[in-house]
């Protein structure tokens, strides 16, 4: 149930846009840049954060704002919103509390472009990063924390080790250190997990895979709980808690207190940085979310039903698949995630990657894209594609295998989706 007693099934179809008495029934989409006003004060109280309301659309518009609380009720969150990537996402949420001298440990075995996010781009920036296994014991993962640790980020689901976070685990250490907990649940899903509910505190979506569901928007979003009491580790986050000379000295946690992390995310780097979702794309991704709750099921349904086959086939060498009984991560995805975990499966060929390039162009029903989580099958080989900037070293610590087969299963037949795989593996 969401916040507001409502279940995600609802929440899908009647969330975000509230319509008024002859209002639009469908979320309008206010594709302008700008918003008129009678008089001047007006206008320059939003500038101050005096009044709410919208002036300008890179700061804040309807549309965007109507998907974005959509999404937060899904997770059962205090305040959320969308950028234009999921990219952005992770960036925006990291930057928020960290700065040039920080520290964040994030899991190994997360995105390639997260792991070059951290590893590369916030490392100019002056951000040091430690990527940790994700499967160590505490009082290992323990000795990864430093005095200027100031975030810890993982992936729910791993694209596409297809790892599942302990998040629990993740949550108690954070917390013992006094830094908040950020979890990418792109893969899960608010309709198979939220990570708010075992300890997490912040969450992160690329909407561009299942939210969206039909390839048409790249965006991402970012949802606080409001539970991470930043007041009670101020040293640690000057950002939120000391004034913003940029705004004539608000002090963002004593004037909007559980909104703060968000309002300064909007405010602030938003203002600076402008990675902002058009408002026709949030629009499109609103279509997307109305059926989120009918279309995850079915991804999770039809991979079952793939990854059982090819587990049956003796040309595959091995499988990932959390869904599926026997997998190392089995457990953790029955605790997390028992309706169901996602719709992408990993695996590799006995041949290795000369058989996994044959295999890819033998398909005829699925297709090779950049992109995985969308209502269409669809596959991709990591290490050649997403994960091509890694070195070998890089591609064992984030859980690809070189022979890697990213398998996106779509909401097709599952029969068909079977049968293409078997004319393919047999050419």
């Amino acid at each position: 149930m969401s916040q507001n007693g409502r279940s995600r099934e609802t929440v899908c179809i009647q969330g975000g846009w509230q319509p008024k008495s002859g209002d639009a029934r469908v979320l309008p989409i206010f594709q302008s840049t700008t918003f008129k006003y009678d008089d001047s004060d007006k206008m320059g109280r939003l500038f101050d954060l005096e009044d709410e309301g919208y002036f300008y659309t890179r700061l804040a518009n309807p549309t965007n704002d109507a998907v974005a609380s959509k999404i937060c009720e899904l997770e059962g969150g205090e305040a959320a919103m969308l950028t234009s990537s999921g990219q952005a996402a992770n960036f925006y949420a990291m930057l928020n509390i960290c700065q040039e001298g920080d520290h964040v440990i994030s899991s190994a075995t997360i995105y390639g472009g997260s792991t070059n996010l951290f590893t590369v781009t916030l490392k100019k920036m002056g951000i040091e990063s430690t990527l940790v296994d994700p499967g160590l014991s505490e009082e290992e993962l323990q000795k990864a924390f430093k005095p200027n640790t100031k975030a810890v980020f993982g992936e729910t689901i791993g694209n596409p080790s297809l790892v599942v976070l302990d998040i629990e685990k993740f949550a108690r250490l954070a917390h013992r250190h006094g830094v908040p907990l950020i979890v990418d649940n792109t893969f899960a899903t608010p309709i198979n997990c939220r990570p708010f509910e075992w300890g997490a505190d912040i969450v992160t979506h690329s909407t561009t895979k299942y939210m969206d569901g039909h390839a048409t928007s790249v965006g991402g979003c970012i949802v606080d709980s409001g539970n991470f009491d930043w007041e009670a580790h101020a040293e640690h986050y000057p950002g939120l808690t000391l004034p913003d000379e940029s705004y004539h000295g608000i002090v963002y946690t004593k004037k909007f207190g559980k909104k703060a992390y968000i309002t300064k995310a909007t405010t602030q780097l938003m203002r600076d940085l402008g990675a902002i979702p058009s408002p026709m794309n949030s629009f499109l991704l609103n279509l997307g979310l109305e059926t989120l709750h009918l279309r995850v099921p079915r991804h999770c349904e039809n991979a079952l039903k793939v990854a059982q086959y090819l587990s049956s086939r003796e040309d595959v060498a091995w499988i990932k698949y959390p869904g599926l009984e026997g997998d190392e991560y089995h457990e953790l995805a029955k605790k997390y995630m028992p309706d169901g975990t996602c719709g992408v499966i990993s695996f590799g060929l006995k041949g290795g990657r000369e058989a996994a390039v044959k295999f890819m162009d033998g398909l005829k029903l699925a297709a090779i894209v950049t992109h995985v989580a969308d209502a269409r099958t669809s596959v991709l080989h990591p290490a050649s594609h997403t994960h091509r900037q890694l070195t070998d070293e890089q591609l064992v610590e984030a859980g690809v295998d070189p022979s890697m087969i990213r398998l996106s299963v779509g909401i097709e037949n599952a029969e068909d989706i079977m049968e293409d795989i078997r004319q393919a593996l047999e050419q």
